[in-house]
């Protein structure tokens, strides 16, 4: 088929094979799956209409949020969250089938620095003192094991990466708890909601709102206060760096109701009038990957 005459263009960070391509996999099935290296060029790719949507990570049951996914939201573009997909992760111990027979005894282990966090215990007990190498992605680390057959390296990553890169799996699901999900955005520049089948039916919003530059005390107690009057219902709220100097942060809010809402509404408008910059994300609703 032409690839012009495919439905989307949809980024994703690569190299193929990653949590990310199974993530866009799952909402964008047979459509055109552009690879990216890193998580900027996945936003900028749409800010810059190369493609219609990106998927790119946000947030792992584990580890935490991906700051680089949300300050970059923040501070360089304006784009708005369509869908968002919650897959379960599963991490496993791979190396080049060469060297099957002395995995025990690798020389570093590579893989994206989330999946080493997840997989912590696992490696001190198991290779306390083998260099841990950061990558882009899991698969970029699978690729590279791949490529170097003479060397006794191991990669951390998903099952599909060992096959599309012809590892051997040698250690099953290494990560250190058993519930181990990830939370991925799909960016496009429209404030429209992806819907396709299989979504959860609650729709989330999320809002970016930076405190009065007065630094007024109770200035946060005040924003909860908006919401919590209203019971709107706020699934996560974070603190990140404003990067203008110690002490300054701005605050992610997941609130479990769409924007166009009169609550919504009227709680973006009294957060402006107590002098909050805000944000708006858009709505959106969620995929489960089982």
């Amino acid at each position: 088929m032409d690839k012009k005459t495919w439905e989307s263009r949809v980024a994703y960070l690569g190299p193929e094979a990653s949590f990310t391509h199974l993530a866009a996999e799952e909402v964008f099935p047979g459509e055109w799956l552009m690879p990216f290296t890193t998580i900027p060029e996945c936003i900028e790719a749409v800010a810059n209409d190369e493609v219609e949507f990106a998927v790119v990570p946000l947030e792992n049951a584990l580890e935490g949020s991906v700051p680089l996914t949300l300050d970059y939201l923040f501070h360089d573009v304006d784009l708005y969250v369509s869908a968002e997909i919650l897959s379960p992760i599963q991490q496993h111990f791979m190396v080049h089938p060469d060297q099957v027979h002395n995995w025990g005894n690798v020389e570093s282990v590579f893989s994206h620095p989330h999946a080493l966090a997840q997989c912590h215990k696992y490696l001190y007990y198991r290779f306390r003192g083998k260099p841990l190498e950061q990558t882009s992605s899991t698969a970029a680390a699978a690729k590279f094991v791949s490529e170097q057959p003479d060397h006794t390296y191991a990669a951390i990553g998903n099952e599909f990466a060992a096959k599309k890169y012809g590892l051997t799996i040698v250690d099953h699901n290494i990560h250190d708890f058993h519930f181990n999900h990830t939370r991925f955005f799909v960016l496009q520049k429209s404030k429209i909601k992806l819907d396709k089948t299989g979504h959860d039916e609650t729709a989330k919003t999320t809002l970016m709102i930076q405190l009065p530059v007065d630094d007024r005390s109770g200035a946060l107690h005040q924003v909860l206060s908006v919401f919590a009057w209203r019971q709107l219902n706020l699934s996560k709220i974070e603190s990140r760096p404003l990067k203008t100097g110690l002490g300054h942060y701005f605050f992610i809010m997941d609130v479990l109701e769409d924007e166009q809402t009169p609550m919504m509404q009227g709680a973006q408008e009294e957060l402006r009038a107590l002098g909050c910059t805000v944000k708006s994300l858009g709505t959106y609703f969620t995929y489960k990957k089982e």
